[in-house]
């Protein structure tokens, strides 16, 4: 046999030219033991680590890992061991962790991890943990370890808690770091054994390894499936909310609180407060978390120094999602977890979070607005404003320059990235409808707040002065955008159409409360032609009737405004948008037989208690058209709904004041301005029973000549 007997790196040079010129299997084995021993003492450098990759290459492991048949006097895994061992050393290399040879090792080292551990295979065992490591670290690596079953052979190696265990979770936290929905997809129910196992260790902690799961546990809380729909994972919510009372209860250290915080927010996030028990105790611990978010909120922002704030982003912003789901709870009438009692409490220590919240936002400098921290700070002042609209009123109005300052920014270079083509020449603004909206998008979490503030003189002059208009128009044309391609999917309503929505109430207070600024600026004549053409489109869709109604009813308002504009001038845009909304105030109810009352049809009724206020404005808005749109009553003549609601009429429908009120302006306008209509009103017995309905004006229009 050729010598390779010595010590140190000339040893294995010479074991390495042995192994290229061995003549038999025992002078290959003698120089490969050497060969993994200097590389298990760490001896190995890369450019050594290479030279033994160009010696063997994949060839030689891969006949090691197949072996079945050990050397005489030797283990039974003795061939396994070194080509795992060799393995490892290559796996040092990133290039060749890559390797399709080493990703096609994946179910051979998931094997390992699942094989009865011994002290003959514990070297494996480092092996395999090693080179999942750095699969992992590459570009490929989680999707192939995933699809492969490493998710499922970790999570039982854990369980198991066999050598190496900590390992196991450790790869585990870094797979679900990378692909958490598809590891979740794939082996939630593995998943849920760990999350089990690190739930019954949080619980019976006593010491500070309790601390150290707060750090660990968010990682195996899954956004979806929801935790609480599944009997093993409600029980590992109910022993992560005792551990959790059982720390927020306790005097703690910043070090120790924050992990906790940070933890609570997790759940929150996955499962709202769902894992939050009913009761007494529940209702004290929820306090607890919001009023402890709250006091951290203002340590740190009140008087805000910019070395603590820097260090305390992460889990101020826990505490927001704390604070949000306080701002949810006050407002919950329906199983509430909070007493009216605390409930005041609640609110008003938040508003004192709030005011350190606007602060600091005052304080923002404008190199520092891309900060995800800043972000994150509009957005919950957002969800403050949306609800509580009495608050800090005169706080938010000096802030709202900024708000819209902000919101403008980051709309702006969102648009402009979503313009630019992808590898693939898509745009990147195209996509799935969620996944396609841009991630910095502030202004959709300003609407609630700012629909509440429009309706208001002051902050509504401010908006209007600082251009809120102009920027709410082309968010409103870019939201309809992404609209048009949910559209081509059966979708629950999206956050999209919610946007749109709110705009639609935005842009109603300021047709009613600004109009001078609705006929001036140039957006609004862009957005009464988007709305033109969105309605036809949007109308005969299903499960889209409240934003359909938000659109026509917005529209109307806007055409008596801009009854003189170009765009309303008989165009077919304008023809088609008039149709549509006269299909959609027909439809809203069943004409009926004689005596019996007017009712809201079928189709409306699920939506009927966000569609009604909007249906009956938009009837005195298309009665306000009538005498601007010269050609708008033959438009109704065609529709055929003014013979329906006359013969109905004339049969003695039965109607509430309401209703009767609606249809005696439409019925009225139509009237006084087109011969035609009055005729046919006239045909139907209409002043008989415009006399029997108490419609005065619709009588004295029917006897003008």
């Amino acid at each position: 046999m050729a010598s390779c007997a010595g010590e140190g790196r000339p040893t294995l040079r010479r074991c390495l030219a042995v192994l290229r010129e061995a003549s038999s299997d025992s002078e290959q084995l003698a120089a490969l033991l050497l060969v993994t021993k200097a590389v298990r003492a760490g001896e190995v450098d890369a450019r050594t680590r290479r030279q033994i990759f160009d010696a063997i290459g994949f060839t030689l492991p891969s006949r090691l890992l197949a072996s079945r048949e050990p050397p005489e006097g030797c283990p039974e895994h003795t061939f396994q061991a070194l080509g795992l061992t060799l393995l490892a050393c290559f796996c040092t290399d990133p290039q060749l962790a890559g390797h399709s040879q080493i990703l096609n090792k994946i179910p051979t080292f998931n094997d390992v991890l699942l094989a009865p551990c011994s002290p003959d295979t514990s070297s494996m065992v480092d092996d395999v943990y090693q080179c999942l490591a750095a699969v992992l670290a590459t570009r490929k690596g989680p999707k192939e370890l995933v699809s492969k079953g490493t998710v499922s052979a970790l999570c039982q190696a854990y369980v198991r808690r066999g050598a190496g265990s900590e390992r196991a979770l450790r790869l585990l936290e870094g797979l679900l770091a990378a692909a958490e929905a598809r590891c979740w997809q794939k082996d939630a129910p593995h998943l849920l054994a760990v999350l089990g196992q690190l739930s019954d260790d949080f619980l019976n902690a006593g010491d500070v390894s309790k601390f150290e799961l707060c750090e660990v546990l968010p990682r195996f809380i899954p956004l979806s499936p929801p935790l609480a729909q599944d009997p093993q994972g409600s029980e590992c919510l109910h022993k992560l909310y005792k551990g959790l009372a059982s720390i927020l209860g306790s005097k703690l250290d910043q070090s120790q609180r924050d992990p906790a915080l940070k933890l609570a927010a997790c759940l929150v996030q996955a499962c709202g407060s769902d894992w939050i028990p009913a009761g007494r105790a529940g209702s004290k611990f929820l306090a607890l978390l919001v009023n402890l978010a709250c006091v951290e909120v203002r340590l740190v922002l009140e008087e805000p120094d910019p070395v603590d704030v820097e260090g305390k982003k992460e889990v101020i912003t826990a505490c927001y999602v704390l604070i949000e789901m306080g701002i949810q709870e006050c407002l919950n009438e329906e199983k509430p977890l909070l007493e009216e009692v605390q409930k005041m409490q609640l609110l008003r220590i938040m508003e004192e979070a709030f005011g350190a919240v606007i602060f600091y936002l005052r304080q923002v400098r404008q190199e520092e607005l891309h900060d995800p921290f800043i972000f994150a700070s509009v957005r919950i002042l957002g969800a403050w404003m949306a609800e509580e609209t009495s608050s800090l009123k005169q706080e938010i109005c000096e802030l709202l320059p900024f708000l819209v300052h902000y919101a403008k920014k980051l709309f702006e270079e969102g648009e402009a990235a979503a313009s630019l083509p992808q590898p693939d020449g898509t745009p990147a603004g195209l996509g799935s409808s969620e996944g396609s909206r841009l991630p910095q998008d502030a202004l959709r979490f300003l609407l609630p707040g700012f629909c509440h503030l429009t309706a208001e003189d002051k902050p509504r002059d401010i908006l209007i002065c600082e251009g809120a208009p102009a920027l709410l128009c082309e968010y409103f044309l870019q939201q309809w955008q992404l609209l048009l391609r949910e559209l081509s999917s059966p979708t629950p309503l999206t956050s999209t159409e919610m946007s749109l929505q709110t705009l639609c109430g935005i842009c109603l207070n300021l047709v009613v409360t600004a109009p001078d600024l609705i006929r001036r600026d140039e957006c609004f004549s862009s957005l009464m032609d988007m709305l033109l053409k969105s309605l036809p489109i949007l109308l005969p869709q299903k499960d889209h009737l409240v934003l359909a109604a938000n659109i026509a009813t917005l529209g109307l308002m806007m055409a008596r405004i801009l009854a003189s504009s170009a765009v309303l001038q008989g165009t077919c845009p304008a023809k088609e948008f008039f149709r549509a909304a006269i299909r959609f105030l027909a439809e809203a109810h069943d004409v009926p037989g004689r005596g019996q009352a007017v009712a809201v049809a079928p189709a409306y009724e699920g939506a009927w208690p966000d569609v009604r206020e909007l249906w009956l404005l938009g009837m005195q808005a298309l009665a306000g058209c009538v005498p601007l749109v010269p050609w708008l009553p033959r438009a109704v003549l065609e529709a055929r709904w003014l013979q329906g609601l006359a013969a109905a009429l004339a049969r003695g429908a039965s109607l509430d004041p309401e209703l009767l009120a609606a249809f005696q302006g439409v019925l009225a306008e139509l009237a006084g301005a087109c011969k035609t209509c009055k005729e046919v009103i006239l045909s139907h017995q209409g002043r008989e029973w415009a006399n029997l309905y108490g419609m005065a004006v619709l009588e004295q229009r029917l006897s003008e000549q």
